[in-house]
């Protein structure tokens, strides 16, 4: 039985390695493509070495520069200004809501990520086709 083709590519930040490869582990077993960064700098650079990259998500707080910064960085670049962004962080204020509104980001979700909720953002923003659906139900 052939492999069912992967779905789309995603970048996942977070500077917890843990949380980290969790995450990408449980994406991976639903057919997305994962790569990963634990900081903005190596999130830019995955971005350059991935340019079919369809969705980021990040953790706001990170020691060096925030996901912030990062949704900034691509609200600010004309190739990726619209590139879906979803939030994971443990600490989200009213400020920091209203910025991330205005940025325009998919979701925000507080940590720990209820997994199931963000597996219905995903499938809804990026859902399966009829043969893809298909090949997933076949053991």
């Amino acid at each position: 039985m052939p492999a069912s083709p992967p779905r789309e590519q995603l970048l996942l930040v977070d500077d917890e390695e843990e949380a980290l490869n969790e995450l990408a582990e449980l994406l991976d077993g639903e057919g997305f493509r994962c790569h990963v960064a634990t900081s903005v700098k190596l999130a830019l650079q995955q971005l350059t070495r991935h340019p079919d990259i369809a969705l980021v998500i990040t953790d706001l707080n990170m020691p060096e520069e925030s996901g912030i910064s990062l949704i900034k960085r691509l609200r600010d670049h004309t190739a990726r200004e619209y590139l879906p962004v979803i939030v994971c962080s443990g600490q989200i204020d009213s400020v920091v809501a209203g910025e991330l509104d205005r940025l325009q980001v998919q979701g925000v979700f507080r940590k720990p990520i209820y997994h199931t909720r963000l597996l219905d953002t995903l499938s809804s923003l990026f859902p399966l086709d009829e043969v893809q659906e298909k090949l997933r139900a076949v053991p």
